[in-house]
């Protein structure tokens, strides 16, 4: 297995639990941040959708030129969450290792965040992505709501 089928592996191993964190967010609650500088949940669960988005302008253009998501309602964020991840995968299946290999570039605001191997970009947002899963993890319980098994059972689900 080279890197390219790895990240794709766990890229979808991902997916389920990323599905599982955002719907078990209380919808709401998305204004809930655990301090004033902390992104609120819906703010989070926008920039999840919107990384996914993003994902497929590097793959396209070799670009990823970030400007901050505004958040929609909890649903729609959802649907863009899985709609952006359906189209990124096909695209990541498509890409061979020439692709995966092809230099890339991360700007926000203008300001190069980092550029090299796409390979790199994507594993790179692969973990942001799972840091701010875990973030909107923690903020579930004192939304009122029920945290949801990621690798294994959590204190409000019951073990296999």
């Amino acid at each position: 297995m080279n890197d390219r089928e790895l990240f794709l592996q766990k890229w979808e191993q991902e997916h389920p639990a990323f599905v599982r964190v955002l719907k078990a967010l209380p919808p709401d609650r998305l204004d809930y941040r655990p301090h004033p500088k902390s992104r609120s949940a819906a703010e989070l669960v926008c920039l999840l959708a919107h990384s996914e988005k993003v994902c497929c302008d590097l793959v396209d253009t070799g670009l990823i030129d970030w400007k901050e998501p505004r958040p929609s309602a909890h649903a729609e964020m959802i649907e863009a969450y899985e709609k952006n991840y359906r189209e990124l995968t096909d695209r990541l299946k498509k890409l061979d290792d020439a692709g995966w290999e092809r230099h890339g570039r991360f700007v926000e605001e203008g300001h190069l965040v980092i550029e090299g191997p796409q390979r790199e970009i994507f594993w790179l947002l692969l973990f942001d992505a799972i840091h701010h899963r875990g973030q909107l993890s923690v903020y579930i319980r004192p939304m009122g709501g029920r945290v949801p098994s990621i690798y294994g059972p959590s204190g409000d689900t019951n073990p296999a």
